[in-house]
């Protein structure tokens, strides 16, 4: 297998994981017309080439809220990835400490918390989605504090799963979706052995054990249904720090009145995202929304973003859009599927070389310098 980017891994992931694995991953809501916003609205931002600028080398290094990074990237949260390769987040947690970026592990991840952070050789992060049960939330932050987990990105844009038609299609969900993936499974033989049957247990391991067996792998999206909770306000946000004495990241916001909200509530960071087009089918893209937001708020507010980066040069687009640091979806669950752990530092190396390149022509030597000065026509 020949990879020189991010979508060959795609190309790769698509011949070895089952159809409802790899539609869970490449599909979002509705039409997907988000989706492709995303991806189409990144492309089209045009970076400012300069020349004669003696940039002899560039420094691609950052530090967040006291966390050192090689790379303005972090691994995203991404549910259920420990299908994707044989105990998929401990890969891909590997992956990132080696490569010197934070790892963001998800709530509904299959590996626990323990078993990642214990595999990490640096701090992970983890992701937390708001559930009905509150002595399950209590629960979980309890142990991700006695994992050491160094901060706490709290997603709020899910309030109800939004309507993903592809899921449907692929026996993710759906009529007979235990039969159809099933016969998915057997039909890649590779997968089957690997993840299917080394890869157990196929538990969501953060959160089975904890609601009395009512959310697991096979009933997936229907249990993430019927345990997000709708009533998620700004009040939410004091129960959560009344029980986490770190930092807290509010993943999935959009709008600038709602940036604004989160600085008067205190909040220090906030993911700009549309949860890559899986959520509100024909909200806005990030790259329309973040300098927005960027301009609302100023210096009052760390911005990440995510959604529809697929190389070195996408990452080099948000920061020059206002963003610090930039989460890696798709193009990092792509390479775990398809060569695990090496996939994932491969990637991580391909959009480090390609943001390189890019800052050089571009005249930029360190990652600070990464501006909307270095967007055309400013």
């Amino acid at each position: 297998m020949i990879v020189s980017s991010a979508l060959d891994y795609r190309a790769a992931a698509r011949r070895r994981l089952p159809r409802f694995l790899f539609d869970y991953i490449d599909g979002g809501a509705g039409a997907e017309r988000t989706l492709a916003a995303n991806i189409a609205d990144l492309q089209s931002v045009t970076l400012r080439q300069r020349v004669m600028q003696g940039v002899e080398s560039v420094d691609l290094s950052t530090e967040w809220l006291g966390v050192a990074a090689s790379l303005p990237l972090l691994i995203a949260p991404i549910g259920m990835s420990g299908m994707f390769a044989r105990r998929g987040e401990v890969q891909g947690a590997r992956a990132a400490a080696k490569k010197g970026v934070p790892f963001i592990l998800s709530t509904l991840a299959v590996c626990p918390i323990e078993e990642v952070a214990a595999a990490s050789a640096r701090p992970i992060w983890l992701q937390l989605y708001m559930l009905k049960d509150r002595g399950f939330m209590e629960n979980m932050l309890a142990r991700a504090r006695a994992s050491n987990v160094e901060h706490l990105v709290f997603t709020v844009d899910l309030p109800a799963l939004g309507i993903r038609y592809r899921d449907a299609h692929s026996g993710m969900s759906g009529p007979f979706a235990a039969q159809r993936r099933l016969l998915q499974a057997l039909a890649k033989p590779a997968w089957a052995f690997d993840v299917g049957l080394m890869g157990r247990p196929h538990d969501l391991g953060n959160v089975v054990a904890y609601l009395g067996g009512a959310m697991k792998q096979q009933n997936y999206l229907r249990d993430i249904a019927a345990n997000v909770d709708p009533t998620l306000d700004w009040s939410t946000l004091d129960w959560v720090r009344d029980r986490w004495p770190g930092r807290i990241i509010l993943k999935g916001v959009l709008d600038e009145t709602d940036a604004r909200d989160a600085v008067r509530c205190g909040v220090e960071a906030i993911v700009v995202s549309n949860h890559g087009g899986r959520q509100l089918d024909g909200a806005p893209s990030v790259a329309r929304m973040l300098p927005r937001i960027a301009d609302a708020v100023g210096d009052d507010l760390l911005l990440f973003a995510d959604s529809g980066v697929r190389s070195g040069l996408d990452v080099l687009r948000l920061l020059a859009l206002g963003a610090k640091g930039v989460l890696l979806g798709r193009a990092y669950a792509y390479a775990l599927a398809a060569a695990g752990q090496g996939g994932v530092e491969d990637v991580l190396d391909m959009f480090a070389a390609e943001l390189r390149v890019g800052m050089m022509l571009c005249g930029v030597g360190e990652v600070r310098g990464a501006d909307s000065s270095r967007l055309s026509g400013n």
